[in-house]
């Protein structure tokens, strides 16, 4: 069995953009001419690769294998060409870089604008990636480097052939409506809580998942009553006075006021932010990873 890389990089694209015509726009093809690359791909491989559903594609069992493999595939060849480029002292004309929201509001938007005093030639882009999403970007070289936490009691994605570091603890803060009868309280315990409803993720949502490992590690447990992905839903419904949650520090910090107070939990816990990339980062990767590193200075507290 012979592989063709273009195909290949087809069906990489096509599982990180999630669809056959979002991987046409970003390749600069048509949806048509990527099918058909798919399809004498599968020919090749002697078994379908790709799920076609309303909501898009998804790769089946041997196309998910392919994709690891092909990702690894990109990332040498990208590897190759930053050698080359190094060797020639040809300056890096491109950085990207994946976070998620509440990062890109607390620590990029420093680093990014450091990073341009420094490095005006070079032409920067920001992706917004939800964790655990990311790392096969990483991997194929699609992109520079990834800003993703992992929860308490949440287990990290693996990271073969990748470089990741721990750039900072994101202390998850207790949010209470003004009017709580222990608002007044610096620090609580979840047994004080006990009788509350709080407001969370669903069952398996990393948020939910930390608050339900803290809750059991205590002996108490809590009754969710309102559950939401969204910290901007969560504090409008503390300040309504509806319940009480967890919300990350950092995105306390850029949340708009609201008639919540922020309160710390006797026994702390932390979501951990870490940043990806491939080994052996150079300049300008390498600024730009002291840049954030300079952007996590521990702030006083809320």
């Amino acid at each position: 069995m012979g592989l063709d890389v273009e195909r290949l990089r087809v069906l990489v694209e096509v599982a990180h953009a999630g669809s056959i015509a979002a991987a046409a726009k970003r390749m600069g093809f048509t949806a048509s001419a990527l099918s058909q690359q798919l399809a004498k791909l599968e020919r090749e491989v002697g078994d379908r690769l790709v799920d076609r559903g309303p909501s898009g594609v998804r790769p089946t069992a041997t196309g998910e294998l392919l994709v690891r493999h092909g990702e690894r595939v990109l990332g040498a060849l990208h590897d190759a060409e930053e050698a080359v480029r190094g060797a020639r002292r040809l300056p890096r004309e491109h950085l990207s870089l994946g976070t998620f929201a509440s990062a890109g509001k607390a620590l990029v938007p420093t680093a990014l604008a450091t990073f341009r005093r420094a490095h005006p030639q070079v032409r920067l882009s920001l992706l917004d990636i939800e964790p655990p999403d990311g790392y096969g970007l990483v991997t194929s070289g699609d992109l520079d480097l990834l800003i993703t936490h992992r929860y308490p009691d949440v287990p990290l994605p693996p990271a073969t052939g990748l470089h990741r570091a721990h750039l900072m603890a994101d202390p998850l803060r207790l949010v209470l409506p003004t009017g709580h009868r222990h608002a007044s309280t610096d620090r609580l315990t979840l047994a004080a809580l006990a009788s509350d409803e709080w407001i969370s993720g669903g069952p398996g949502v990393p948020n939910r998942v930390a608050l339900d490992g803290a809750a059991r590690r205590a002996g108490v447990e809590l009754r969710v009553a309102y559950e939401t992905r969204d910290y901007a839903v969560t504090l409008a419904l503390v300040s309504a006075g509806i319940g009480v949650a967890i919300v990350p520090d950092t995105t306390l910090r850029s949340a708009e006021p609201g008639d919540y107070v922020v309160r710390d939990l006797d026994r702390p816990i932390a979501r951990e932010i870490f940043l990806v990339r491939r080994p052996r980062a150079r300049p300008p990767i390498s600024d730009m990873v002291a840049h954030l590193q300079g952007a996590t200075t521990p702030l006083p507290s809320l």
